[in-house]
Formats: structure tokens, sequence, C-alpha cells
């Protein structure tokens, strides 16, 4: 009765519209480098604090969900990952869009996202206030396990040269230290510039490391017909759906199953976040797969984990703030302030007072996620036509967003950084070594420092903490097999074939 309530609130004629315009704002703001969901709460807060709680947090709430997808449509066609969470989507959605199979790219994610949101969204309905007490377990013994298992599978993702792999990553944790000290809170390697205090700007780094190395690397090539042909084949957008068989997309069923249970699992934690989620979903499939080899190369799977995994994750991230008052998020951390701003107070007591309002935020999450597989399309018909341009005249364009996406974020110390890392992006690409092992490092990095050292700190430097309680265990334990079992697995081989 209380999930037909809720769903009726939201059908409303008062709340509808905003539902409907919360989810075109948040494909905006989500696949525009620069932007992102976070940004478009905070732009937009001031607008809704005349308007009544149901639709402003409904609006809100569709935003959000919306936004964390649209990063992977321009992650797909230009290498340009319109927010965090779209990173690992980039670089396998990306080689679809080389072989001129972009629309199969898209589709993927599109349904991958929908559905993960979906599957969420029912864990928020049946499980909240049990999913948020599973959360308040994990201390940082805990956190440091969960980010050495996203580490453990560094090699996993470069089974190329997993000694390339490791450089990388170890550059992504150098840079990762970056900023003031959390534990201390002394400055440590920040030249005297003030915006890299906070650390690396995240949102430039990947702008650069991803979109403007492309860019560049496809304008060295000094080939004009490779570089002014189109990166994607003319068709109409009934074509996106329909290149993507249906068959073909059953067989990656249990990739979307696996990839939201952990998005949803990594979502519930505060600070985990939808990015941390995605990237764990990635290597995850990357370690079961039979062709682990294949990935980096367009493989399907490699988009359906991740894109089930981040919306999966940001429906989770609701389940702490709604349940318990403490945000799962940085966009739900400004939401928080949408609701406080209309005088309501996350937490236990929103269950009681404020019932049929909690189970129509559940009912818009959900019907966000459905709007994504209709609204989607509309989207990617736009930004698809601009893959018909010429090259120069797109890498034109890319750079010009790529800058004002940088400068979005900060001064222009933050386009400065931008173009440091597409230099770092090019040099890197250059020698072979991967990409996606930074990214690793980068936004595990900060997690692993400061969870272990809290966990030392906490029990007087005993290092059986970190061993102390059953998940922090078992965790270190599965990131031990998965780092070590392929050194084992090859040493097994080298023996087996000498006899």
């Amino acid at each position: 009765m209380e999930i037909l309530q809720g769903l009726l609130l939201v059908l409303t004629p008062d709340v509808l519209p905003f539902l409907l315009l919360g989810v075109a704002v948040g494909m905006l703001f989500g696949a525009l480098p620069g932007l992102d969901a976070t940004t478009g709460v905070a732009l937009l807060l001031p607008i809704t604090y005349a308007m009544d709680p149901a639709p402003a947090l409904i609006f809100f709430s569709a935003l959000y969900v919306a936004g964390v997808f649209a990063g992977s449509i321009t992650a797909i066609l230009f290498r340009v990952p319109g927010s965090s969470e779209a990173i690992m989507t980039a670089i396998e959605g990306h080689e679809f869009t080389r072989r001129g199979e972009a629309r199969k790219a898209l589709a993927t994610a599109v349904y991958s996202s929908a559905i993960g949101g979906l599957l969420a969204s029912l864990a928020l309905f049946s499980f909240t206030p049990f999913l948020a007490s599973i959360a308040l377990k994990f201390g940082p013994a805990e956190y440091f396990a969960l980010a050495m298992l996203g580490l453990s599978c560094i090699a996993a993702i470069t089974s190329g040269n997993p000694v390339k792999g490791a450089i990388a990553a170890l550059i992504g944790l150098i840079l990762a230290t970056v900023g003031i000290d959390e534990i201390t809170g002394s400055k440590r390697f920040d030249f005297g510039v003030s915006s890299l205090l906070s650390g690396v700007p995240f949102v430039p780094a990947i702008i650069g490391l991803f979109a403007a190395s492309e860019v560049y690397r496809r304008i060295s090539l000094r080939d004009l017909d490779l570089v002014s042909q189109p990166i994607g084949k003319p068709g109409n957008i009934r074509e996106a759906a329909a290149r993507l068989r249906l068959a073909e997309y059953l067989k990656l069923k249990w990739t979307v199953l696996r990839s939201s249970i952990l998005g949803l699992g990594v979502g519930i934690l505060p600070g985990a976040g939808a990015t941390t989620a995605a990237i764990l979903s990635y290597t995850t499939e990357v370690r079961l797969s039979k062709h682990p080899e294949q990935f980096g190369t367009g493989k399907l799977e490699g988009i359906a984990a991740p894109e089930s995994a981040n919306n999966a994750a940001t429906v989770g991230a609701m389940i702490p703030l709604l349940s318990l008052g403490i945000p799962g998020s940085g966009t739900t951390a400004v939401l928080m302030g949408a609701f406080l701003v209309h005088n309501l107070q996350p937490g236990p007591f929103l269950f009681i007072h404020e019932r049929p309002l909690v189970y129509g935020l559940f009912s818009g999450i959900a019907l966000s996620n459905l709007l994504i597989l209709v609204m989607a399309f509309i989207f990617i018909r736009l930004f698809n036509r601009m893959t018909h341009v010429p090259y120069p005249l797109l890498a034109t364009g890319i750079l010009s967003i790529a800058v004002a996406g940088s400068l979005a974020y900060g001064d222009s110390t933050a386009a400065a950084i931008m173009l440091v890392f597409a230099l770092l992006g090019l040099v890197l690409e250059a020698g072979r070594y991967p990409l996606a092992p930074v990214v690793l490092g980068l936004v595990l990095g900060p997690i692993v420092e400061t969870s272990l050292r809290r966990a030392l700190l906490m029990s007087d430097f005993d290092p059986s903490a970190l061993v102390a309680t059953p998940i922090a265990a078992g965790l270190l334990l599965l990131a031990a097999v998965f780092f070590f079992g392929p050194l084992l697995t090859a040493l097994w081989r080298r023996a087996a074939g000498r006899n």
C-alpha cells in the first residue's frame, strides 16, 4: 500500500513534470565534461526554496540518477568521460566507436544503467534499514581492505604487461598523496599552488588523461584520411538498439546482476561512491572472464559492468542518507542540503513522520531509471550527429569543451592541470602504459592511505587490527588471492611445461 501511495504521489500533475525535467537536466549536466550531478544539484538548489518538498526532492533525485548515467554518452563517443563514474566506460566503450560500432556500445550502456538502477531500487524499497545497518559495520580496516581489493585487480586489467600496469598504478598512488594530509593537516607536494591543497582536481585530471590526450594522439598521426574520417557511421537512433541483438545482450545477464549487487553494496558505504563501484565491477569482470586479455579492446562486458554498477551505487547512496542521515556520496551530501532547506531531517524519524514522501522518493528513483530507457536515446541522437563531423573540427570542439569543463571546476590552474595530464596520457600511451591503473591509484589511493593510518592509530599501531573483523579479513584474503593468483598460475604452468 505504501509503495502504491508513493507511486501515486509521483504521478500527480504537481510532481510528474519535475521528474521528467530532472531526468532531462541530469542528462545535460552528466554528458558535459566538467559538469556533473553534484554541480547540477548545487546550482539549482536555490530555485527550489519556494517549492513543495515532494516535487523539489524528486526533481533532484531524478537529476542525480540521470546525471550519473549520461557521462557514458560522451565517454563512448569521444573518450570524454562526462563524469568520473564513466571512466571505465570511456576506456572500453570508445574502442567500439573506433570500430564504427558506437550504437552497440551506447545501447549496452543504456540498458545496463537502467537495469542496474531498477534492481537497486527494488532493494531500496525492501531492505533500506537492513542495508544501512551493514554500512555501519564498515570502519577504517574494512575500507582499507575494500580499496586493496580494487588495487589487487591491476594485474587482471593489464594482462598484457603487469609490470607496466603496476608502474602506472604507482604513478596514480603518488599523485593521490598531493594535498593536505587528512590525518596531520600538513601540506604535501602542493608546490605553493592553493588549488592543489585539496588534492589533484579529479575532473580536470580525467579530462586531460582521456579526452585531451586522445585528441592529441589522433592529430599526431599526421594522416589526413585517418584523422578526418567520422568516428561513427550514419544511422538513425532506432538502429542504436537494433544493432545490439537481444541474444547478444542476454549473454551479459550475469555480468549485469553481479555488477548491480556489487554497485549497491559499494553505494551504501559512505564515501565509497559510484566511481569506486564502477572500477571494482570492471576489475571483477576482468578477473572472472575466460578471456581477460580482450578487455580494453572493446568488450561489451566492460561496458555493462561499470554502467550497471555506477547506477546501482547511485541508488545505494540514498540508503544511508534516508535511513541514517549519513550522505553516501558527494551528491547526496548536497542533496542532504535540499532536505534541510525544506525543513526535513534525513534519518530514522523521516520514515516515521514523512513516510509517503520517502516512498514517493523511492518511486521517483525507480521511474527515473525507466525514463533513461526512453530519454537517453534522444540525447544520444544529438551527440551521435557530432560524430559525423570531420575530426579536425570535432577535435577543436572537444578541446574547447575540455578547457571549459576544467575552468568550470576551478580557476585557470585547473586548465593547466588538465594539460599536464594530457601530456602524461600521451607519454604513457606512447610507452604502451595503460591508463586505467593510473585512475585506480588516483581514486583508491586516498582511501588506502587514510583508512590504513586511521585503523593503526585507533589500535595503537597493532597490525592485527587490519584483520580483526570477518569483513576486513575476508576482503584482504580475496585481495591476496586476486593479486598472487596470476603469479602462482604462471609459475605452475611454467613448472608443468618443464615436466
